[in-house]
């Protein structure tokens, strides 16, 4: 069967479950399928939030996506991928985004995950901003997140699932 590949940005909310069941309806090829789902906090650095507002450039932002689940489909022998992410306004306890991989096994289902969550956080151009009690402020990059994407950085290199 054929590798199927979803790159979707949207601004309402999305069922992650039927997202994930499309990429094994009616396959007997898969036998593995990893979904991440991530999902608006009620606090951000310890203090509540209202909500969380995602910008991005359109038609850039799928392009990069897209790259980058080429990326992932050279480095492991995947049967699906998903990837869709939300902008606009979204409050706490609301879906934001979500990544499924489908593969004959888990190890290369986890690994394209990893990879491409570690490269969502860090490379997709989006931007967010948190609305707090006393107004709103962009929130800055992560160290810990660009520390994360360095390992995938070797040409090639393949990873082993989270340990």
């Amino acid at each position: 069967m054929t590798m199927t590949s979803i790159v979707r940005l949207q601004r309402e909310p999305f069922d992650a479950a039927a997202e994930a069941k499309k990429l094994t309806c009616g396959r007997t090829d898969v036998g593995a399928l990893v979904t991440f789902t991530g999902v608006c906090r009620g606090s951000e650095a310890s203090e509540p939030i209202a909500a969380l507002t995602l910008e991005h450039y359109p038609g850039m932002a799928e392009t990069e996506i897209e790259r980058h689940v080429q990326d992932a489909k050279e480095r492991w022998p995947l049967l699906g991928v998903t990837v869709i992410h939300r902008y606009g306004r979204i409050v706490p306890g609301e879906d934001i985004m979500m990544v499924a991989t489908a593969s004959s096994h888990r190890h290369a289902a986890f690994a394209a995950a990893e990879f491409l969550m570690d490269y969502l956080k860090t490379r997709a151009p989006f931007w967010k901003q948190v609305e707090k009690v006393d107004g709103t402020v962009w929130v800055d990059a992560k160290a810990t997140d660009d520390a994360a994407v360095g390992r995938w950085a070797a040409p090639g290199r393949k990873r082993e699932a989270a340990k």
